[in-house]
């Protein structure tokens, strides 16, 4: 299928065929806009565009509703711009009005079945969550060869290979990590991995009995002791808050990042990292 077939132009002539049929087999969703609708203008090319990266994941059908106006009564189209979802010919899920991109997105993923990539990330970050971070890191190591550089992969790998303490890879997929939506995360775990690498070289400072907690939080760390390694981090963090120019609240931070949010261990540390700070 070329790209220009991803998106049709519908009347009441052909919706049957390019939109009841059609649905049988791939999703269609359906823009109700018109030529004078301004947030039309925004959404419809944001509804191209996202088609397009779907690859025929899904249709994408117009309906000028001043020039179907039956199609418009039809399914009961009461304002613009309002977006129905068809599959096996009946309408699935729907909106009305102008939408940030990242709720069209969501609306746009619950349409389509898990794709064999996504279950695979599913069950990585699940081993995750019951910390077997080897089985994990091997999911992401499979995922990467077959869709290199994808940033949602990369941020997986990276934090299953930083909680077994393998800082020298992590660091240098994390200074080479692609711009998306998941590089704010990959910054924060820079800190951690940069230092893992220190350690291994032996240039972390040794002058104060404030570095040797520190540097013993992160040989806990490298052991993949996530817990004991928070605990030194904290009581470095009690006796001085900014420690290396904050270095010691940044891994802290990094070391969290690779627990799932909603994980109650990370959860009780985000908060006794409060009560220290604040």
């Amino acid at each position: 299928m070329m790209a220009s077939d991803f998106i049709v132009d519908v009347s009441e002539a052909d919706f049957e065929y390019e939109v009841l049929a059609y649905s049988q087999n791939v999703p269609v969703v359906v823009d109700f806009w018109a030529v004078w609708c301004q947030p039309c203008r925004t959404l419809g090319p944001m509804l191209e565009s996202l088609t397009h990266e779907a690859r025929g994941a899904f249709r994408l059908a117009r309906v000028n509703v001043d020039e179907n106006p039956a199609l418009a009564m039809r399914y009961g189209v009461r304002s613009i711009p309002t977006v129905k979802a068809f599959s096996q010919g009946q309408v699935v899920a729907e909106f009305v009005g102008l939408q940030p991109e990242n709720r069209v997105r969501e609306f746009l993923t619950r349409l389509l079945p898990p794709s064999k990539d996504a279950l695979a990330m599913e069950k990585a970050y699940s081993l995750m969550g019951e910390q077997k971070w080897r089985e994990a890191e091997r999911i992401f190591r499979q995922l990467d060869e077959e869709f290199p550089n994808k940033p949602e992969v990369q941020l997986g790998l990276i934090k299953s290979i930083l909680a077994q303490g393998h800082g020298g890879e992590a660091a240098f997929l994390l200074r080479h990590f692609p711009p998306s939506r998941e590089y704010a995360v990959a910054e924060k775990l820079l800190p951690l991995a940069e230092d893992l690498v220190l350690l291994d070289q032996g240039k972390l400072p040794d002058e104060t009995e404030l570095d040797v907690i520190y540097r013993n939080s992160l040989r806990l760390a490298q052991r993949g002791n996530l817990e004991a390694a928070m605990d030194g981090l904290l009581d470095v963090l009690r006796q001085d808050r900014h420690y290396r120019n904050d270095r010691a609240r940044q891994v802290f931070l990094a070391i969290l990042e690779l627990y799932q949010p909603e994980d109650p261990t990370a959860r009780q540390y985000r908060n006794e990292l409060a009560s220290v700070l604040f």
